[in-house]
């Protein structure tokens, strides 16, 4: 859960367009539903993405990965149609239908050509609407969640992430992984599918967007036929989530050669007036290329680790801002100490005019990158739905990021950057380095 990337939105939709003519349409459905359209006729082709908020968040505690088992079982048959009877249909369309469930979403991504559109719509209205969860197929995929459950319990890397996640979130949803324990799953049945498929699909936390050979009138009926008889309301949302976490070092002896190491602080909203300036702060500090201050420092300099990263991440109920490395067991204290240095250093000192002006040459200039085809377009419209932007968002999001000053980011350093409130979780046999409180 925690390095999920914060969604961003961009556009080049087709060859030759530029950024700022990017068509999006707000659609009405007869049925009320909203849906943003992106439409290209040049290819016989729509992507459609739907998402419900809640996710795995919406489990009942005690059926914990209820809401994540059920996404693998839902194109498990439908209907009249038995697993294999709805994959053979699916494949003779040569549509494309994938379910998902995350920390905040249910998600639903659907690929068909033009000419099998509407035998494809009615195929995942099927799926939508009357899974059948099938007991052989609740025990198959049941024990598939379980083997990845077990593989977890070896993973260094997860054993960090649900450690800082517990830390972070306590009994919060967040605090634990939504795709359960190996109790809770074990214990699922086909009756807590059925529930959980009602907590997690309904009318009043749906997003729809589409791209592709599609008119606003089309996307408008298709939607309904889709959606229109689900439940108006399902499970309550769980609510904010409290940062809990405690600063210092929390060290899980793990027999490896390498540690590896999670660590982070509370982080910044999307919606708020100085998100752009943390932005280009942390693509400085930690972001995805190799001048990134802390690749230069802990990487380049001192060798001590192959790869550094940081990420802003934010979530429906709570926002945090998180890096994460791999280092042998000898060099992970002198790593943690220069991560907290260069913590201090752009909390006090902010960035050089230069950082700021190549951050901001990076992030324009690669923005319109991300729209490379009619499935990242309806993905990108879908989560800018959700994460509450305005539909010229992509107009304006290059500007946004133009007009941030040297005085912003040197006033957000000083705020995001809480050196004192780092929380380094070692999965590993670090030398050095012990647990604090």
């Amino acid at each position: 859960m925690i390095f999920r990337a914060l969604v961003t939105a961009a556009a080049l939709i087709f060859p030759g367009l530029a950024l700022a003519d990017i068509p999006i349409k707000e659609v009405k459905s007869p049925g009320g539903l909203t849906a943003w359209l992106v439409e290209d006729q040049n290819i016989p082709f729509t992507a459609l993405e739907i998402r419900f908020r809640g996710g795995t968040s919406l489990d009942d505690p005690a059926k914990r990965g209820a809401i994540y088992l059920m996404s693998g079982l839902i194109e498990e048959g439908a209907g009249d149609l038995d697993s294999k009877g709805f994959a053979e249909a699916r494949d003779t369309l040569a549509a494309s239908f994938s379910f998902s469930a995350s920390t905040d979403a249910f998600s639903v991504s659907a690929r068909f050509l033009s000419e099998n559109r509407d035998e494809a719509v009615d195929l995942l209205a099927l799926a939508l609407n009357k899974p059948r969860f099938d007991e052989d197929a609740v025990v198959r995929v049941r024990e598939q969640v379980l083997s990845g459950l077990r593989s977890d319990l070896r993973d260094p890397s997860s054993i960090a992430s649900k450690e800082f996640d517990r830390l972070a979130y306590g009994d919060h949803p967040y605090g634990s992984t939504g795709r359960g324990t190996l109790d809770s799953v074990a214990g699922l049945t086909r009756a807590d599918m059925v529930e959980a498929w009602k907590a997690a699909l309904a009318r009043d936390r749906v997003y729809i967007s589409a791209a592709g050979d599609i008119t606003a009138e089309e996307l408008g009926l298709i939607i309904d036929r889709l959606l229109g008889a689900l439940p108006e309301t399902g499970a309550a949302q769980p609510g904010v989530a409290p940062w809990l976490m405690t600063p210092g070092v929390s060290v899980i002896d793990f027999p490896s050669p390498q540690s590896v190491v999670v660590f982070g602080q509370s982080g910044i909203s999307q919606n708020d007036p100085d998100f752009f300036a943390a932005y280009l702060l942390n693509d400085v500090l930690g972001g995805g290329r190799f001048s990134a201050r802390l690749m230069t420092e802990v990487r380049d300099k001192r060798g001590l680790t192959y790869g550094i990263g940081s990420f802003l991440v934010g979530m429906d109920h709570s926002d945090s801002y998180l890096g994460q490395f791999q280092a042998s067991n000898d060099k992970v204290a002198e790593a943690i100490g220069v991560i907290r240095d260069e913590w201090t250093k752009i909390a006090q000192e902010g960035i050089t005019e230069k950082e700021l002006a190549d951050a901001k040459t990076y992030l324009t200039g690669a923005y319109p990158l991300r729209f490379d085809g009619n499935a990242p377009i309806a993905s990108i419209l879908v989560g800018m739905q959700m994460q509450g932007m305005p539909i010229d968002y992509p107009n304006t999001r290059n500007a946004r990021i133009d007009a941030v000053t040297m005085a912003d980011v040197k006033r957000v350093a000083a705020r995001l950057y809480q050196p004192e409130a780092l929380r380094f979780v070692v999965v590993g046999q670090p030398e050095g380095v012990g647990s604090t409180p």
